[in-house]
C-alpha cells in the first residue's frame, strides 16, 4: 500500500524488482493507491480502499487494516503484506509454506510483548474480516487501547490464537540486528544477520539514508551500508 507522501513512488518499484528476484513461484504484486504515476508497468494498480477516520490524527498505519476487507481487491488465497521500506536479501518461497494461519515479525524491541511488527505479514484473503469491523465501530476506543495498528492487529489475532511469528532469524530489524553496538558503530560497518530473508526498516534510517550512513537521529551513529544497494535495486 503507498498513499500519502512519505514514500517515493520509487519504492514500489524497487520492491517490485527485489521480489520479482527472490519469490521463485508464480504471484500477483498488487500495489493499492490513490497516485499511480509512474509505477512501472508489471506491477498491478488498484485503488486504495476507503477508511473512514477523523481528519488531522496521526498516521498509525491504520490504512493497513483494509486488507481484511471480505472483498479485498477481487483477490483470493494466501497473501503476503509488504511493507514499501523492507529490503529482500533472501528467498520469500519460505514465506508462503510456513505453517499458520496468521504469520507476523516479532517486535524485538520489545521482545516480551505479543506485539508484532507488521512490516511483512501473512493472512489469508476474506479471513478475519472482523478486526476491520470491530475497528470501524470502535475506532474511539482503540484508539485510547493501542497506540497503532500492528498493536491492535497483534492483539485481536493473539484473542483467537492465531498469532504466530516469523522465524527470528528471517526478518532482523536493520536498527536492532544488522548495526553494531553504539561504540562498535563507529568502525564497524552494519551487516545481514545469517538466515536473512527480509531486513526491516521501521522508523529512522530508511534503505537510502542507510546507504550514505545517515541514521536520521543525532544520538545514533552508522557507518554507509553499501551492500543495501545491491538488493534495492529496481
Amino acid at each position: 500500500m503507498k498513499w500519502g507522501d512519505k514514500f517515493s513512488v520509487e519504492y514500489v518499484n524497487r520492491l517490485f524488482g527485489m521480489v520479482s528476484r527472490h519469490l521463485f513461484m508464480p504471484f500477483r504484486f498488487v500495489c493499492f493507491t490513490e497516485n499511480s504515476i509512474g509505477i512501472r508497468d508489471e506491477v498491478e494498480v488498484q485503488d486504495l480502499p476507503k477508511l473512514d477516520l477523523s481528519p488531522g490524527l496521526p498516521e498509525r498505519g491504520w490504512q493497513k487494516l483494509t486488507v481484511f476487507k471480505k472483498d479485498f481487491g477481487g483477490l483470493s488465497g494466501p497473501t503476503l503484506f509488504l511493507d514499501l521500506d523492507i529490503v529482500v536479501v533472501g528467498n520469500l518461497n519460505d514465506f508462503f509454506t510456513y505453517p499458520g494461519d496468521f504469520l507476523i515479525a516479532h517486535d524485538k524491541k520489545n521482545p516480551k510483548k505479543i506485539e508484532g511488527n507488521s512490516s511483512i505479514f501473512r493472512f489469508e484473503i476474506g479471513q478475519h474480516s472482523e478486526i476491520l469491523s470491530h475497528f470501524e465501530q470502535n475506532y474511539e476506543l482503540v484508539k485510547t487501547e493501542v497506540r497503532h495498528e500492528q498493536a491492535y492487529l497483534s492483539r485481536e489475532m493473539y484473542k483467537q490464537d492465531k498469532l504466530r511469528y516469523w522465524p527470528d532469524e528471517w526478518v532482523p530489524s536493520f536498527k536492532y540486528r544488522c548495526c553494531p553496538s553504539w561504540i562498535k558503530s563507529w568502525f564497524q560497518t552494519p551487516f545481514i544477520p545469517k538466515g536473512s530473508k527480509v531486513v526491516l526498516f521501521h522508523g529512522l534510517p530508511n534503505p537510502p539514508e542507510a546507504i550514505i550512513g545517515c541514521s536520521g537521529k543525532w544520538y545514533r551513529h552508522i557507518q554507509p551500508s553499501s551492500w543495501i544497494e545491491e538488493y534495492w535495486k529496481i
